[in-house]
């Protein structure tokens, strides 16, 4: 296939497209590759494109939920990790880790549901995942986006120390704050925090009385903020542990940076695969909104559209709550050239830009609205000539435009091309430029191209009617509304309606009449022949439905008078069935009662027990005897049951063994003995705090910048310190 020019895809409205499809993806890359959505040169990678949005869009309606696959690029990291020695941001590891998490997750899905998503597994398994990328990051950046405390011995150490300083600045701290509100120095707000340290709130007539270091005071300058003597030199070894731990971290950053560079290869190809997959998913949802499906793609060279939409107005009619008809056309070898005629605004060009957008979105990648049976064929180039491009700039009128597209279409068109053209010959002298069109039209079909134009010239419509391998088409126009009806009616020419359509828009009947007499009449009565045989035509048309519609409906009642007939043989067969039961039974009761009469008189045991056995063997010969075969299997059937059972009875006391060491296990650790300076956490939580004081089983725990009150129970021992 070759490539659709810029202009053809503006004709037909292409860029409008593409915008709403970008509105569709959730993230930049995806953003980007729909904005450069262009129609296919292989048809190999189109089809898996087109089947991907399909399996994408089957996903909406299944149990199947295909994971989310939102990410953050990282290709500009990438660019940054390939230079040696380079420092990347704690949040370009985070987002390579989650770009290989997806990689991970969507090919895990995909194989999961390999049959349903045969394209889709194929996509995701193209790239090969790498588990040691999400360990390492892991290994060195936890959950929360901050560096580990066993990134390396070295940072743990310093952060030890950090948590002692802390600890020294709020132990001093809070000796000063109590010192201090004994001696009423303080004001009622206590404390405060200035340049991220806790300060004294000191009254300003005592600032002299309070030793340490300034801070700043109050807008109305009654409080100074001081912070005290004891805390200043544990705040200026904690500003000194920071810059040693922010030393520490570039370090450990930078040897990560070293172990996935060799890696790049792999994150580039997990971005490209992923962003195909939201620009699918995109693709998937906005055929959704208008209802797109993948059609069948023929290589008979066959371009059906059934119930055919155009998109971009199907959507805005739908928001204005208005109607859209759609449109069904057909184009094989036998007939390849279809002329559109009919009144103006009975939607001949909205019909003509239908049939090219559906076609370059399918060439796109994109579903189209259509019904399922719809068969389309792929063309290595769509030309069009549509709307007014007369341009100033370059001197061109409309007619000159147009001869110079004819030009391109005359040294392009072949067997593989589909042309478009609206209002085919106007520009010029109706007689002179109709000649001309025909003559590239004659062209056009000897070529074998295949192409739709709209005309209201009558040498165009004559000739679609003489060429064994074209065809006429019309728009219906309803007569006593002056409405247009917007239906495409395939099989002969369409009348212009110009006197109705200039009536219906208020031109006086006077000035129609007078029009009407300047017109020759054999014109004038051809234009009224087409109006007659469109309108007979849709009497026909109305008729064949409302038959159809009998017919299907004479159809139907002979399926259900059909059902009914099987189940009335099928309720006959068993009544038949529970008769001759009933009959079998009441025989056997006789002979029964017989055999008992015959005992009450003779009062003989024997002759009654030998009549039972009679009747007994009788009846027992008559059922059927399991085979050998039905023994066997039943046979089988009971020992597979019995096999489940003893691997579900095992299951089940592994599973109880297993819960009663773990019980044993936690009976019998040693419960471990705090004291004051410990490092320490809850036994359901992460964060790491030390020990101020210990009541009885109470402990004071100090988190740095808040301190809690907990049960010494609740509490494990992580790291053992000195005593405060």
């Amino acid at each position: 296939m070759k490539k659709i020019t810029a202009k053809t895809l503006e004709d037909l409205e292409f860029p409008e497209i593409r915008k709403q499809l970008e509105a569709f993806c959730h993230t930049g890359p995806g953003r980007q590759a729909a904005r450069s959505v262009s129609p296919f040169r292989d048809a190999g990678l189109l089809q898996d494109s087109l089947t991907r949005a399909s399996e994408y869009l089957a996903s909406f309606e299944n149990d199947n939920q295909i994971p989310n696959h939102g990410f953050e690029p990282v290709d500009s990291f990438l660019g940054m990790l390939k230079v040696e020695n380079s420092l990347l941001p704690i949040e370009a590891f985070r987002h390579m880790s989650d770009l290989a998490g997806l990689i991970r997750d969507h090919q895990r899905f995909f194989k999961k549901f390999a049959d349903y998503y045969p394209y889709l597994n194929q996509w995701v398994t193209r790239a090969e995942f790498h588990g040691i990328i999400p360990e390492r990051i892991g290994g060195v950046i936890d959950r929360f986006g901050e560096i580990r405390d066993d990134a390396s011995d070295n940072l743990r150490e310093i952060r030890r120390k950090m948590e002692q300083a802390r600890a020294g600045i709020n132990k001093s701290f809070n000796s000063a704050l109590s010192r201090y509100q004994q001696a009423d120095y303080l004001d009622e707000i206590r404390e405060s925090v200035v340049e991220n340290r806790r300060v004294l709130a000191v009254k300003a007539m005592y600032r002299r009385k309070v030793k340490g270091n300034v801070l700043g005071t109050s807008k109305t300058g009654s409080i100074v903020y001081v912070e005290p003597e004891a805390t200043e030199r544990h705040n200026r070894e904690l500003q000194l542990l920071e810059l040693d731990e922010k030393d520490e971290i570039h370090k450990i950053l930078r040897a990560l940076g070293a172990d996935l560079r060799p890696f790049i290869p792999d994150l580039a190809t997990y971005q490209d695969v992923m962003t195909e997959i939201d620009l699918t998913a995109a693709k998937a949802r906005y055929a959704a909104s208008y209802g797109g499906i993948l059609p069948e793609i023929n290589s008979d060279r066959k371009h059906y559209l059934r119930d055919a939409y155009h998109p971009l107005l199907l959507l805005s009619n739908r928001k204005q709550g208005l109607k859209t008809w759609p449109q069904t056309i057909g184009m094989h070898p036998e007939n390849r050239i279809i002329v559109i005629s009919g009144p103006n605004a009975g939607g001949k060009s909205i019909t003509l830009k239908t049939i090219g957008l559906l076609q370059v979105m399918l060439q796109s990648g994109l579903l189209i609205p259509v019904h399922e049976r719809s068969s389309c064929r792929l063309y290595d180039q769509v030309l069009t000539d549509i709307g007014d491009n007369q341009s100033i700039e370059n001197h061109l009128s409309t007619y000159s435009y147009r001869l110079k597209n004819m030009n391109r279409f005359l040294r392009k068109c072949n067997a593989e091309t589909l042309f478009l053209i609206d209002e085919f010959g106007t520009g010029s002298d109706p007689e002179l430029g109709g000649a001309l069109a025909e003559t590239f039209l004659e062209t056009f079909y000897e070529r074998g191209s295949f192409g739709v134009i709209t005309t209201h010239y009558a040498n165009l419509k004559a000739l679609a009617g003489e060429l064994p391998h074209a065809s006429n088409a019309n728009m219906l126009f309803d007569r006593k509304t002056l409405e247009p009806v917007f239906s495409l009616e395939v099989g002969q020419p369409g009348s212009s309606f110009t006197f109705e359509v200039a009536q219906k828009n208020g031109i006086p009947f006077s000035l129609i009449n007078k029009a009407k007499k300047k017109v020759s009449r054999g014109k004038v009565r051809f234009d009224e022949s087409i109006a007659k045989l469109q309108k007979e035509r849709s009497k026909m048309a109305k008729t064949g439905d409302r038959l159809q519609e009998e017919e299907s409906k004479a159809r139907e009642e002979a399926e259900k008078l059909e059902t009914l007939n099987s189940k009335l043989k099928e309720k006959l067969s068993s009544y038949q069935e529970l008769y001759d039961y009933h009959q079998r039974m009441i025989h056997l009761g006789t002979r029964v009662d017989k055999a008992a009469e015959r005992y009450f008189r003779e009062k003989k045991k024997r002759p009654l027990i030998s009549e039972l056995l009679r009747i007994v063997e009788t009846e027992n010969s008559k059922r059927k005897k399991p085979s050998a075969e039905s023994r066997a299997e039943i046979k089988k059937k009971e020992q597979a049951n019995q096999q489940i059972k003893k691997e579900i009875k095992e299951i089940r006391s592994q599973k109880a063994a297993k819960k009663k060491q773990e019980e044993k296990r936690k009976k019998s650790r040693p419960k471990p003995v705090l004291k004051v300076g410990d490092r320490v956490r809850l036994q359901d939580g992460k964060s790491v705090g030390s020990i101020d004081s210990i009541e009885k089983d109470k402990a004071i725990v100090n988190y740095g910048i808040f301190t809690t009150n907990v049960s010494v129970d609740q509490l494990e021992l992580v790291e053992k310190g000195k005593k405060g």
